[in-house]
């Protein structure tokens, strides 16, 4: 079930694709000069009722990990008006958010690359760019739990 968001067994699906992006701030980004850290990657939507329901979660994961862990958030939009409203009222504060705008949301190479073909979709990315899927949040926070002991 690669790409897709599920609560089933983990897998390391390989390395992570690389997403060359422009931040909410207009500064240009690459995943790979995140290589060597852990992170927490999610696409979402401000129109995806799941997406919504979700963001307290991953706000909690921010909180929790957000000084061990980089987190990136990519939002399939068709404009900026209602993301940067539900941005701006849930909190989001991490510097990493890119908004991918497209006719056809999930159609854009971003989600192609990752598989993506349902949000919300969350992975984790291993110091050694290994990109792991499937896992609900409590498995996420396990995880991360048990690799940033050592």
């Amino acid at each position: 079930m690669f790409g897709m968001w599920s609560c089933g067994s983990t897998s390391v699906d390989n390395q992570a694709p690389e997403i060359e992006a422009n931040l909410i701030d207009g500064t240009p980004f690459k995943l790979s000069n995140l290589k060597g850290n852990y992170v927490v990657l999610d696409f979402w939507g401000s129109w995806c009722g799941p997406c919504l329901a979700d963001i307290p979660k991953v706000i909690e994961l921010h909180r929790k990990y957000g000084d061990r862990v980089e987190f990136v958030t990519v939002a399939f939009e068709k404009n900026d008006r209602r993301w940067k409203s539900v941005s701006e009222k849930a909190g989001l504060s991490w510097k990493y958010q890119i908004v991918e705008k497209a006719k056809i949301l999930l159609a854009s190479p971003i989600a192609r690359d990752y598989g993506v073909l349902n949000i919300p979709a969350k992975f984790i990315i291993t110091p050694k760019g290994e990109l792991i899927s499937g896992m609900d949040f409590e498995q996420m926070d396990a995880y991360l739990e048990a690799s940033l002991k050592n």
